[in-house]
């Protein structure tokens, strides 16, 4: 394989690549160095001994560097300033989940809030759960990653399961239902209606915000419809006494939010999750080093 084609073979792997030290580490802007870092390490071994199989090769390149990454991560978290929420990727449009094609664009999106779920695990089960589940990767070459053994590597993989399936909503995203509850949310918050935007929320539903200690934000999570409507409110009539934010529809991970603008920086998004035709879950990202225009 020359060089123009090991190029080729690694940009066809890259979004997963991409996609795998993203759902480890929970910061896309990472990743992306994660990555960028691989490739280097790619041309320096395939220079030594040539590369057969380059997205084997670099997904356990790209694992390992996250793993390393994420541990040092969560020693920085430790002393973070209030809740400490994922990464979003933005986009401009919102993505039609009645067309197939947006289907499958969604599919291969790790979503905010499987990436929220993610952050309770430990390094070694986060590492195990999104390989196996996510990108199908063979206990046996997962368990060389984690420096375990095939059998523990498969008790992490347990545990990790139950904890996601205890944390996280359905994945399987309706889209009439997605889009009625989630229609139903920005109308209440935008009118000022308690009662309406309440209808909308789990009785425990929980938001969360994340100012990382440099723009105003609740620094412990707000919990139950009532209080969380309360505080989503005061939000809303905050940014409009503040007379020069303007808030707008995007994408988060594939699936719809709400963008606040102050001119032309983006300043606030609000992640809702829904499951079962309710607001489980409402993320607050004020954090200006997370907060991207939309791509």
């Amino acid at each position: 394989m020359d060089d123009e084609a090991l190029a080729l073979a690694f940009e066809r792997v890259r979004p997963r690549l991409v996609r795998v030290a993203y759902a480890v580490v929970g910061s896309h802007a990472d990743a992306e160095d994660v990555v960028a870092a691989c490739w280097l390490r790619l041309v320096t071994a395939h220079a030594r001994e040539p590369v057969v199989d380059v997205g084997k090769w670099c997904t356990v390149a790209v694992a390992r560097a996250s793993i390393d990454l994420l541990r040092t991560a969560r020693k920085q978290r430790e002393v973070y300033v209030g809740p400490w929420l994922p990464e979003p990727v933005v986009t401009a449009a919102q993505i039609d989940l009645a067309d197939p094609a947006d289907r499958v664009t969604l599919d291969e999106t790790v979503s905010y809030a499987l990436l929220v779920v993610l952050e309770t695990l430990t390094p070694a089960e986060r590492v195990t759960w999104v390989l196996h589940e996510l990108f199908g990767v063979p206990f046996p070459e997962v368990a060389d990653l984690v420096g375990r053994t095939p059998a523990a590597v498969r008790q992490l993989a347990s545990r990790a399961r139950a904890r996601v399936r205890e944390g996280a909503p359905r994945f399987e995203v309706d889209p009439v239902e997605h889009h009625e509850v989630f229609s139903r949310f920005v109308t209440a918050a935008a009118g000022g209606d308690l009662a309406a935007l309440v209808a909308t929320l789990d009785p425990d539903v929980v938001a969360t915000s994340d100012g990382g200690g440099q723009v105003s934000a609740a620094t412990r999570p707000v919990k139950g419809a009532d209080r969380v409507a309360r505080f989503l409110l005061g939000i809303a009539d905050l940014s409009a006494r503040r007379g020069n934010e303007e808030s707008s529809l995007v994408a988060v991970n594939g699936l719809p939010a709400i963008a606040v603008h102050a001119g032309e920086r983006l300043t606030t998004l609000v992640v809702p999750t829904i499951a079962d035709g309710r607001v489980v879950r409402v993320d607050i990202i004020r954090a200006p080093a997370k907060l991207h225009s939309p791509r």
